[in-house]
Parts: C-alpha cells; sequence; structure tokens
C-alpha cells in the first residue's frame, strides 16, 4: 500500500480502525517499523499464523523483496505499507495495535529526536497500542539501546500521568546470554536474521534487545 502525501497528512487513512476487516479477522495486530526488505514480518508471519501483520517503511524498493516472498509463500497475514512513521496516527486507531517491533532501525547520532523511541514518538505509540501491548527494540546499537532504556523510557514514564512502559527484558548482548530463556517460538523469532543484522554480526557488533509493555498508571 502506498497512498499519497495528500491522503493522511492531517487525515485519516481509509483502513484506520478497520485493519481487522482488511485482514478479514481479529487477530492481534503487530508492525514493523522501518521494516526495510521485510525479513522480520515475513518471518514472524510464518511463525505466528494467529497474528497479523504490518511492515511500514518510507523506501518502497525496499520493501519490494518482502512483498514478492509473500506472495510467494501465499501468505495472508501480512501486509506493506509504504509512509512516514511520523503519521502512524493517521493510519491505526486508538488501541488497534497489539505490538510494535523496530529492529535495526538508524540511531539517528547527533538527532536523539528523530530516534524510533525518542519521546516524540513514543507518545504516537500510545495512541495506537493497546493497554499491555508491547514495544520491542532490537539493534546493534549500543547509543539507540542506552538511550531508550537510560533516558526516554524513564523521561517519559516521569512525565506521564496515564501510562508508562514497564521493562519486561533487557539485554545488552543477546546472542552472547542466549535466548534460551525464551519459549520455543520466540526462540525462533529473536533467530530471524535481517540483511542489516546479519552484517552487523559478520563486523562482530553487540546484538541489543528491549521489551516493553504499555501500561496504565
Amino acid at each position: 500500500m502506498e497512498p499519497p502525501f495528500s491522503e493522511v497528512f492531517r487525515k485519516d487513512f481509509r483502513l484506520k480502525g478497520k485493519w481487522h476487516e482488511e485482514f478479514g479477522n481479529d487477530n492481534p495486530i503487530v508492525l514493523e517499523l522501518a521494516c526495510g526488505k521485510g525479513e522480520y514480518s515475513v518471518g514472524m508471519a510464518e511463525v505466528y499464523p494467529d497474528k497479523n501483520f504490518i511492515g511500514i517503511d518510507i523506501k518502497g524498493a525496499r520493501m519490494h523483496s518482502g512483498a514478492v516472498e509473500v506472495q510467494e509463500k501465499g501468505l495472508k497475514n501480512v501486509r506493506f505499507l509504504r509512509t512516514k512513521i511520523d503519521f502512524i496516527t493517521s493510519f491505526f486507531a486508538q488501541n488497534e495495535v497489539s505490538e510494535i517491533w523496530i529492529l535495526f532501525a538508524d540511531p539517528q547520532l547527533g538527532k536523539p529526536k528523530k530516534r524510533l523511541t525518542s519521546n516524540l514518538f513514543l507518545n504516537r505509540y500510545i495512541h495506537v497500542l493497546k493497554p499491555k501491548g508491547q514495544l520491542n527494540l532490537k539493534c546493534d546499537s549500543q547509543e539507540l539501546y542506552s538511550f531508550t532504556k537510560d533516558e526516554s523510557i524513564p523521561e517519559f514514564n516521569d512525565a506521564n500521568d496515564r501510562f508508562q512502559f514497564d521493562k519486561v527484558e533487557d539485554t545488552n548482548n543477546l546472542y552472547e546470554v542466549g535466548i534460551h530463556g525464551f519459549d520455543e517460538v520466540m526462540q525462533h523469532v529473536l533467530n530471524i536474521r535481517t540483511f542489516y543484522e546479519q552484517m552487523w554480526l559478520e563486523q562482530g557488533k553487540k546484538i541489543t534487545f528491549l521489551r516493553y509493555e504499555l501500561n496504565e498508571v
């Protein structure tokens, strides 16, 4: 899906609040933000046939390979959406999303407000996430990892008197610590290798993982 700017700027996308109708079921909706080639959306869709996945990125060429793979595998629970993540509240209604994944996002060094875990974006996520909804960050950047858990999330929680993100999982070296502590299905998910993750692993970088749950205060 590739809606024009005029269709979503200060307007609601036609499927806002109707994504379950688009998928034809009431299964949980999971977003992969800055999805790149969509490896995680496709991989998770295979592992979780009882969930619906939407990969979002501004660069359509990246998503093309994921879209082709979805068609080849006949997956019915995946969609790709080309748009800016800034417009997320134009696409999804309150409590419409059960889970958000941010995978190997640009750490925006020197531009903390542009990071996908900055307070600017966290305040958008709470408008679409369900209570108890999850926010997952898997990345190679120690800067983004530390910024998220030591700065942006604590600042958000201190400033918000209605919602807070409670930390559920935290590791600064996922594969050294091991993923055996997760259930078998989640182990499979965490072992999905995106193009960028494989590149960072070959360079010897550590992979970090954070999971938060959105709760009402």
